[in-house]
């Protein structure tokens, strides 16, 4: 079972957050709808969605990972459940 972790942004720097916000906004396959969008824009995006709770920042112990996921998706690997 993987070691899942929620990371508040706050508990995070500012700069530390906003490197993993580009880093994550530079993914492949990342995709923001019909028309490109600025990497300062696409943060800005994330952010306003962790700010929100709509995102939440997840760590995995196990493989030493990060992501962002949905607050649904998020809860249910927390609580044990598998993402189908």
């Amino acid at each position: 079972m993987a070691d899942l972790l929620e990371i508040p942004p706050a508990r995070l720097s500012a700069e530390v957050l906003a490197a993993l916000l580009e880093e994550f906004a530079s993914r492949d396959g990342t995709d923001y709808g019909d028309r490109e969008l600025s990497l300062a824009a696409k943060v800005q995006q994330l952010r306003a969605q962790l700010d929100s709770g709509a995102l939440v920042l997840l760590y995995d112990g196990d493989s030493e990972t990060w992501d962002l996921l949905p607050r649904d998706s998020a809860s249910l690997l927390l609580s044990g459940g598998v993402l189908s």
